[in-house]
């Protein structure tokens, strides 16, 4: 069984003359350990996309399934435990408290959850090293580099040993080499720590360190592609569709 699945999934804001159709029955699988891209136009629904399998919008028609659980069927309170417990989100703008050292964001959700503090630190130290952070524990956001900070979001999606990772335009805030770090690392994440990973991205290059890209426009899955040359193809490839359905 497929570890995301949707089925007609639909997103309409407003109604009557004003409304806005942001996803229109969209059917999308993503397997255990599989890295998807999803791009598309700006305005085209990837976000709205994101946001309904990771339980943040609920739908105006259609079902999001994640690890055989409708979210549909599941109450505010079960949801909200879903998101902690079995999705990991990533943000462009990754999202740290600014007060707070890298062990105390990426220990955030488990605190959150009841976990006591000396197991949730012991599991924030374990992921941040993970991550290539192990020197840089106890530094705050002010004191690290845009790319270390993703790092440390990274690490915070992680500690709850998630299921899926939901990126949002990941690499949109950093260079180029730490854009490239981050892709890898996602990738990472999916292929040796056997998470699912959905990331949103408008950058070909970025996209092309996936398994798969779904490209969307006007709210519709166009055109779905399995990466199976070399990543520079890849993005090519990539990048050819993005003109074509622009």
């Amino acid at each position: 069984m497929s570890l995301v699945q949707t089925e007609n999934l639909t997103k309409i804001y407003g109604s009557g003359e004003t409304a806005v159709v942001a996803l229109n029955r969209v059917n999308l699988r993503v397997e255990p350990s599989e890295f998807v891209a999803v791009m598309g136009p700006s305005g085209c629904g990837k976000s709205t996309l994101l946001h309904l399998i990771g339980g943040l919008d609920r739908p105006t028609e259609g079902r999001v399934r994640i690890d055989g659980q409708e979210l549909n069927k599941l109450s505010d309170d079960e949801l909200s435990k879903l998101r902690r417990r079995k999705i990991g989100f990533v943000f462009q703008f990754f999202n740290l408290i600014p007060m707070l050292t890298s062990i105390e964001n990426a220990a955030l959700p488990l605190l959150l959850d009841g976990v006591n503090a000396a197991q949730a630190k012991q599991k924030a130290i374990e992921w941040l090293t993970k991550v290539g952070l192990g020197a840089r524990l106890h530094s705050r956001p002010d004191q690290l580099s845009a790319g270390q900070q993703q790092r440390v979001a990274i690490a915070r999606a992680l500690i709850s040993e998630p299921v899926l990772v939901l990126a949002d335009e990941p690499t949109g805030n950093l260079d180029t080499k730490s854009s490239d770090e981050i892709a890898a690392l996602l990738q990472q994440v999916a292929k040796e720590w056997g998470r699912a990973v959905l990331m949103v991205t408008h950058d070909p290059r970025i996209a092309a360190y996936a398994d798969r890209i779904v490209f969307l426009k006007d709210g519709t899955i166009v055109n779905e592609t399995q990466l199976e040359l070399s990543r520079a193809e890849n993005a090519e490839s990539a990048s050819r569709m993005m003109k074509a359905i622009a």
